[in-house]
């Protein structure tokens, strides 16, 4: 049984959540996300909070799934979120121009990524990626996207890798 579920989705003051038939909505400062709901889940709002509930025994799994989807939502609407990528190579670079990405990864053409709707893009050097955007799923896709290019390689380490990622480097072949 799912102990997330059971948990309530505060809802802060700057932020309005709509359920309608089947799907749930919130808006918030940040935009507006909806999420349509699985047929075994259900939602209401109660005191200024969501509560998700099961319809069967059977679907705490899926409830719990729920409530954090829409945690998520709520959390987006009102902080956002956002993703830090690192680029390490030498003649690596990365600029952004607007809604588009472009990179210079060692390829002999470079590579313009072409951002999702509601992610922007911000290159505060060369070296460094950071994708904002109020849905978390877009967000991480984008940069899995963007590091899907070159990720980093075992052996120098060059490569696009999320800030703080661990990169297990092996040793070169011997002689």
């Amino acid at each position: 049984m799912s102990r997330v579920a059971k948990n309530p989705i505060t809802l802060p003051s700057s932020v309005q959540a709509t359920i309608a038939a089947g799907a749930v909505s919130v808006k918030g400062p940040k935009g507006e996300l909806s999420i349509a709901l699985h047929d075994t889940v259900g939602v209401k709002e109660e005191e200024g909070a969501l509560q998700v509930s099961p319809q069967s025994d059977a679907a705490w799994a899926m409830a719990g799934t729920f409530r954090a989807l829409i945690a998520n939502m709520v959390t987006g609407v009102t902080d956002g979120f956002e993703k830090k990528l690192e680029i390490i190579g030498v003649g690596y670079r990365a600029q952004a121009q607007g809604a588009k990405l472009n990179l210079s990864l060692g390829f002999s053409h470079p590579v313009v990524y072409e951002m999702p709707e509601g992610v922007s893009v911000e290159t505060p050097s060369q070296t460094e990626i950071v994708l904002k955007g109020s849905d978390k799923q877009r967000v991480g896709q984008a940069a899995a996207e963007i590091r899907a290019y070159r990720p980093p390689e075992p052996y120098k380490g060059k490569g696009i890798r999320y800030a703080g990622e661990y990169v297990a480097r092996k040793q070169a072949k011997k002689k």
